[in-house]
């Protein structure tokens, strides 16, 4: 199965993911309207094509699918009031409430087929197709094989609408929660063609704001209340103004001087200013950076030995407290902590590989000197690539440090553009590259399918049967029974990091102040992260 991040490789732009931006500093304290700081630009409204961040929360307000994801990992309904899943977990039934556009045209469930129908069909290019790999006939029509029309889903009357699987998918409530399975108006779409949802005067919204104020590219726009939303009287905000902060000094004197309600901390320095503060937030992403090391570009890599020496070489808690300092920890593997639990206990602890993610200088010394010998290499020279950004130029040069402890290696950095990192990454042009991941939705599948052996994302390489086997059967023999399939997947991280497939670096935490004015904020570590639907100010 394929996945994609919302954004990878460009350390900048994920140390600062969060709530959206900052805007109309005259409105500084007025009641029911925030003023937030957006460390990049809003890419899109295109609820099919978005790829970023930024883009990825203001649809998440503006709009609204069939379920709603909530903090803990929980979905409540959205536009369907409520839904039934079959005994095989093949069918989900998803009965819709009486909603309208932006527009006050009715939302109905024929809005819900041709949004997964746009989203699949190839002519869309949709980035997050893969998301309905497992709806009926869905591949094939992306290869072009079948027509839209055949894809499992179907409108039974204006109010219901079905989708029907060819295997169960215990996740696709998450799924449901994302914009790419948002309902789309297909004459708004034929209305503008190509320019569709390129400005915000050119979408129709069904969530609790609209999008206003934005033309393609500037830097600021504005979420207003919809005065059309089905749940109208609990939107407290008339209006939410955001603006991107390109310099993070500028961006803290304007939060400093009452003029913004919210921003993202930058670097060390900042951080340890507000530390102890009540506007202080740790908000912790279900994002893992990490590793990857090129085993089919360079023969030494595909040792297991020297693998685990690069790992255990690397001082974790040095490295997120000294050199990064924006409050990230150590990551306790590949699956992110705190976005998944079973039975009471957090996936990330459960498949814990403590050998893995540690550091012991003396035993990575022993391991590098014992694969050396074992691939017949008295020295190794290593290129580490990673994005030209200050903070990413910080890690790496730690990092060459941290290596060239190893006696007989050599590292040389390479920090290029964050568009060419992530070009030569994909191409596999690279020896060891640092990564990322933030997961879509709150299941380790989210981080665990990138590692099989097929998948697009894994750029090192790695190839081990078992893991592809117990993927498979997490997936698909035990795709219905979680017990099961909660087990697999836990096997399969365990013989993951045993094998050391990647070097897990840290978690990644993004601090943000915010106002104590503004009360209300939904947080949820994966996916759009914020809704702001019950946001209200105390003033």
């Amino acid at each position: 199965m394929k996945k994609k991040s919302l954004s990878v490789l460009v350390l900048t732009a994920l140390s600062t993911l969060g709530l959206a931006a900052c805007g109309n500093q005259n409105s500084a304290g007025t009641k029911n309207v925030v003023n937030m700081s957006e460390p990049s630009n809003l890419l899109t409204l295109d609820q099919s094509k978005l790829v970023d961040q930024v883009s990825d929360v203001t649809l998440n307000n503006s709009n609204q699918g069939l379920l709603v994801m909530t903090k803990d990992s929980k979905v409540v309904p959205g536009v369907a009031k409520s839904y039934q899943v079959s005994k095989d977990g093949k069918t989900y039934t998803f009965n819709l409430r009486h909603s309208k556009w932006s527009n006050g045209t009715p939302v109905t469930a024929k809005d819900f087929v041709y949004g997964f129908q746009r989203s699949v069909n190839p002519k869309t290019a949709a980035a997050y197709q893969y998301l309905f790999d497992d709806v009926h006939n869905a591949q094939s029509v992306d290869k072009g094989k079948m027509p839209v029309s055949s894809l499992g889903v179907k409108a039974e009357g204006d109010y219901k609408f079905v989708v029907h699987l060819d295997k169960p998918e215990t996740y696709f409530k998450y799924v449901a929660t994302m914009p790419p399975t948002y309902p789309q108006n297909e004459n708004e779409v034929n209305k503008y063609g190509s320019g569709y949802a390129t400005n915000s005067s050119k979408q129709l919204y069904n969530g609790a704001f609209q999008v206003k104020g934005w033309n393609g590219t500037n830097d600021n726009w504005k979420l207003v209340k919809n005065p059309y939303y089905w749940d109208k009287k609990n939107t407290k905000l008339s209006t939410m103004n955001f603006s991107v902060a390109k310099d993070p000094q500028t961006a803290l004197d304007q939060y400093q001087s009452g003029n913004l309600d919210e921003m993202q901390l930058s670097g060390k320095s900042q951080v340890s200013s507000f530390k102890g503060n009540s506007e202080y937030h740790a908000r912790k992403e279900a994002g893992t950076y990490y590793l990857e090391m090129n085993q089919k570009k360079v023969p030494a890599l595909r040792n297991v030995n020297v693998r685990k020496a690069l790992s255990l070489a690397i001082n974790r808690k040095e490295l997120t407290n000294n050199v990064l300092g924006n409050g990230s920890v150590p990551a306790k593997g590949f699956v992110a902590s705190d976005m998944a639990k079973y039975k009471g206990k957090d996936f990330a602890d459960d498949a814990y590989v403590s050998s893995a993610v540690q550091s012991n200088l003396d035993q990575a010394k022993k391991l590098f000197a014992k694969g050396m010998k074992e691939v017949g290499q008295g020295k190794l020279s290593l290129s580490l690539l990673s994005d030209d950004s200050s903070d990413a130029k910080s890690m790496t040069e730690f990092l060459q440090n941290e290596l060239q402890k190893l006696p007989g290696l050599k590292v040389n950095d390479v920090n290029v553009p964050a568009k060419v990192a992530t070009t030569r990454t994909e191409k596999g042009d690279f020896d060891v590259t640092v990564d990322a991941w933030i997961a879509d939705f709150p299941d380790p599948v989210s981080f665990m399918s990138l590692m099989t052996t097929d998948n697009g994302y894994n750029h090192g390489g790695w190839s081990n049967q078992q893991y592809d086997n117990l993927m498979h059967q997490a997936t698909n023999i035990d795709a219905n029974n979680y017990n099961k399939r909660w087990s697999d997947m836990v096997e399969a991280q365990k013989l993951m990091l045993n094998d050391q497939a990647i070097v897990p670096l840290y978690q990644l935490v993004s601090p943000q102040v915010l106002k104590n004015r503004v009360q209300g904020v939904n947080y949820y570590p994966s996916g759009g992260n914020y809704d702001f639907r019950y946001v209200h100010t105390n003033n």
